[in-house]
Parts: structure tokens; sequence; C-alpha cells
């Protein structure tokens, strides 16, 4: 942050309205303070940028500033203002701004640049290991490993965790291609479940069965379903 307050200032008409070293404290200033633009680092404590970026309201021009991997910035190549790879100097700061002043000379709105990032790395295959979730104005952070079960509900998911339930507007193909597939199997088209929750699997009615999870409840296996279960955990 240094650097870039550095930077800004041989840059005056550019005013600087806050500073903040973590996701949590960020998303508070963005939201209430809407900014034109946002220097925002992907590795930061407490929400990634990108996690930053999944629970927004108010949605600014966003240049990156990151020495993350080359996927991401495959990403902010197709749909940022710019991304700055650390270390970066003066020089190329003033590029990104310009561009910057660019973009918003056209009047275009950050929302739409950042609603394909979330759908480029939506289709990619990256691993996921934790959610985050807007619930009654609070952020949750919840990790994939306190996840007992995720129910399919129309155009939303709903996340059942150690912390409690979570409704989250996303589809089961993502959580699917996204969780990991040693430790989460997709036991229905509506259920996808965390091996490790599992307690037991009974028969229900003919040739039917269904989960007996650590915290008492029962979740439906299809056939496909039991069939992939008796695959992953050997019986």
């Amino acid at each position: 942050m240094a650097l870039i307050r550095k930077y800004l200032e041989s840059i005056p008409d550019i005013r600087l309205i806050g500073e903040y070293d973590n996701g949590f404290s960020g998303l508070k200033a963005i939201n209430e303070l809407k900014p034109d633009v946002v220097f925002l680092d992907v590795q930061m404590p407490k929400l990634t940028g990108f996690e930053m970026i999944e629970v927004l309201e108010y949605q600014p021009a966003v240049i990156f500033t990151t020495a993350y991997d080359q996927f991401a910035v495959q990403a902010f190549e197709q749909n940022a203002v710019d991304y700055l790879l650390k270390p970066f100097s003066q020089e190329r700061f003033n590029e990104a701004v310009s561009r910057l002043k660019i973009r918003l000379s056209g009047q275009s709105q950050g929302g739409a640049e950042l609603e394909k990032i979330k759908q480029h790395l939506e289709n990619s295959d990256e691993k996921i290991r934790r959610i985050v979730i807007k619930k009654s104005g609070k952020i949750h952070v919840i990790s994939t490993d306190d996840i007992y079960y995720l129910e399919a509900q129309d155009d939303y998911v709903m996340i059942y965790s150690s912390e409690g339930r979570f409704l989250k507007q996303q589809t089961m193909k993502y959580f699917d291609t996204h969780l990991d597939p040693d430790k989460f199997i997709r036991i229905h088209r509506s259920y996808i479940v965390n091996v490790r929750a599992i307690e037991r699997i009974e028969p229900y009615e003919k040739t039917n069965y269904i989960l007996i999870l650590h915290d008492g409840n029962k979740v439906p296996v299809s056939r496909n379903g039991m069939q992939v279960l008796k695959e992953k955990l050997d019986f």
C-alpha cells in the first residue's frame, strides 16, 4: 500500500480516499465510499480479492496488484482495467492509470468487468477450500472441511455446515466441479455430501438408500450415487 500511495502522489487528478489492510474492512469501505477505482490485492487477510469481488454490492473499476498465477493473469487480461504484477515500477503504474482514465472517460461500468472475472473463475477447474457467503448483512467464510452436505434449491444451493445453514446463489454443477473430489461426492442430482460427514448407509424401501450423517441428517442416495459411493469408499 505504501508503494501505491507513493506512486499516486505524482498523479494529481486521483484522490486517495482510503487504505485498508484486510478484505473485510476493504469490502465495507468500498460499499460505503463508492470509489471510482480500487487497487485490489488478490492475496489479503480475511478475504482474498476474488472473494471480495464475489460479495461486493457496489462494483467499481478494479486494478489488481498481484503475484498470482497465470490463470488469474488471463482473467485480468480479458476483463480487468489492468493488473500490476509485483514488483511494479512507477512507469508501469502510470500505464495502468492511463488505461483507467480511458475506461472512465467511456463511462463504462466496473460491474460488467467484475462479472466477467467471476464467470472466468467459475469456468475453471480450480478447487476451492472455503466459501464466502453474505447473510443478514454479515460475511461468513466457511471452510469446506466444515461442510456436511449441500442441497440444490432452484437457482441456489443450501450449504449445511458446522456453523449453520447458508443459502448461496450458485449451481450444483459449480460445486461438483470445484469441491475436492476426494472429500465430496455427488450422491444425487440434488445433493453433494462430505465423505467425512457420513456415519452409515441404510436401505430405504426396495432398492434405495439413505445416508445417515454424524449430525443426524438423512440424505437420499440415487442409484448412480450409490455406485459412486461404493467406488470411492471401496465396499
